[in-house]
């Protein structure tokens, strides 16, 4: 007789439903996995065998075969251990339980206790997909699992708690949908009002959590680069209930969440080593997992000393950037991760810093200067939206007593201009990819011509021409104008000012 259990398998962040099929006959003792398991899987029939000595369930008799089916794919990781032992104990002490509605998830210890498993929330709304009424999962997974809605989740802490449960002796109470888990907690590391001086750079970072805009910050070391990257958190958008569960899922399968934060309901900000790699950055690996563009989905990528990074992790930039998604293509597997990122670089002028600074001589040559300015690529220069540059802070202004505006209060006008974006799009009908063509974003005649003027004598590349459209509608926006004018141009143009005056004409 064969008994049937499902579980669920992942490929990437996309999961398929996994039919555990065991089967019982008579013979000498045996026990095999086929439907292409990886190590991990075949190693589960020992920690089952151990797990029924300790717990006095009855053992395996006889010849007995698990098959994973779908067969043609391949199964990796410990979570399939109890689908395996439920298929088992349906032959003995299970029997006649109904299990057809149910999932089961949870890698097992030899005492048969459930340990926690990566891709808990993944897996859970495959299982809801597959049209699963109940998951069974370790009890230290059930707060990641409980913002998914209509589905109901049990924790379980050990096998006998599980069998016990089946058989409806001692019943598992089921979590459901937690709504608190899902509202947008704050914790920035630095509020704005913490930040002396640098009105520009302030500015610019207010554009660029209103419209999603790359920046490049460049300035003397100490000039406070690295605070408005990490205050550039506090003042992006609320998350909306999708983007939680789209972070939380990148996040899921790579183990990273935590008791004490189960789901990523802050905007994440990664800010990486300049000696991560190439895969540490994009993805992949012998057991593929996102990368650093991934891990920043919906939230901040901060990548400090720009130039110090290797110049092809820098280049494996450029397609995310563009495609708001990485797919990774290797002999074994072809994967996609999320990479809807917001990219914040900061670098100094020069190997010394010091380049163009009117507090301390550079003490760098020419070419020495030319040579770190070339680490940059063009292309990779010109998706980065807004540059500028961050001068050292004065003695007046990081001695001033009078108070800078919160986090709070930027932020208040962030949410307002992208209100404001949501019902221009309404309006006319567009998506947001359509919403920032320059055919719909209504200049002014005289913007228009400033517009004109900056593409001919700034000798701007039509990616170039698209980005100072896309940050003059964002200011517009962020001034509540249906029409972009003469000095929102002007505004997005001096935005874009470091490409010209460090990296062209040095």
């Amino acid at each position: 007789m064969v008994n049937t259990v499902y579980t669920v398998a992942m490929n990437g962040l996309e999961g398929f439903e996994v039919f555990v099929e065991c089967n019982v006959e008579k013979g000498l003792p045996d026990v095999s996995v086929i439907g292409l398991p990886d190590t991990t899987v075949k190693e589960a029939t020992d920690r089952i065998r151990s797990v029924l000595a300790n717990n006095g369930l009855p053992f395996m008799k006889g010849r007995t075969t698990f098959n994973l089916a779908p067969a043609d794919k391949k199964k990796v990781g410990s979570f399939y251990d109890l689908a395996l032992i439920v298929s088992l104990l349906k032959h003995s002490v299970l029997e006649n339980i109904f299990t057809d509605d149910a999932v089961f998830i949870g890698e097992l210890s030899l005492k048969g206790e459930l340990r926690p498993v990566a891709g808990a929330l993944p897996m859970c709304i495959t299982a809801r997909k597959a049209g699963k009424k109940r998951v069974f999962l370790p009890e230290c997974n059930i707060a990641e699992a409980s913002v998914i809605k209509d589905i109901e989740i049990y924790g379980v802490n050990n096998i006998r708690e599980l069998i016990s449960h089946l058989k409806e002796e001692s019943l598992i109470i089921p979590v459901g949908y937690n709504e608190a888990l899902v509202k947008t907690r704050r914790n920035p590391a630095i509020d704005f009002s913490e930040i002396k001086g640098q009105e520009k750079a302030k500015r610019a970072m207010e554009i660029a959590a209103a419209g999603g805009h790359n920046v490049l910050l460049l300035g003397p070391p100490g000039s406070g680069k690295s605070m408005l990257a990490k205050a550039l958190v506090g003042i992006l958008p609320d998350m909306t209930y999708d983007e939680i569960i789209e972070s939380t899922k990148v996040h899921s399968v790579t183990g990273a969440l935590t008791e004490d934060r189960p789901v990523m309901n802050t905007r994440p900000f990664r800010s990486p080593h300049h000696t991560v790699s190439h895969v540490g950055i994009v993805g992949g690996g012998i057991t593929p997992q996102p990368g650093e563009v991934s891990l920043a989905h919906n939230g901040v990528l901060f990548l400090d000393e720009f130039t110090e990074f290797n110049k092809k992790t820098l280049e494996s930039l450029r397609q995310p950037i563009e495609d708001k998604h990485i797919t990774i293509a290797r002999a074994g597997y072809k994967l996609t991760y999320p990479s809807d990122f917001l990219l914040v670089c900061a670098m100094n002028p020069c190997p010394c810093g010091f380049f163009g600074s009117d507090k301390k001589a550079c003490t760098c040559t020419r070419t020495a200067v030319r040579k770190y300015l070339d680490k940059i690529s063009g292309p990779l220069l010109d998706r980065i939206d807004i540059q500028i540059e961050v001068p050292a802070v004065k003695f007046d202004e990081i001695n001033a007593k009078s108070r800078a505006e919160s986090s709070d209060e930027v932020r208040a006008r962030v949410n307002r201009a992208r209100e404001f974006s949501r019902q221009r799009m309404e309006k006319q009908g567009l998506t947001e990819k359509d919403a920032y063509k320059k055919e719909n974003c209504s200049f002014s005649s005289q913007g228009e011509e400033i517009l004109k003027t900056a593409f001919d004598k700034l000798l701007l590349s039509a990616r170039g021409y698209d980005r100072i459209v896309k940050v003059a509608r964002t200011i517009a926006d962020l001034a509540l104008s249906d029409t972009v004018e003469r000095e929102h141009v002007l505004e997005a143009v001096q935005l874009r000012s470091l490409d010209r005056k460090y990296f062209s004409n040095f």
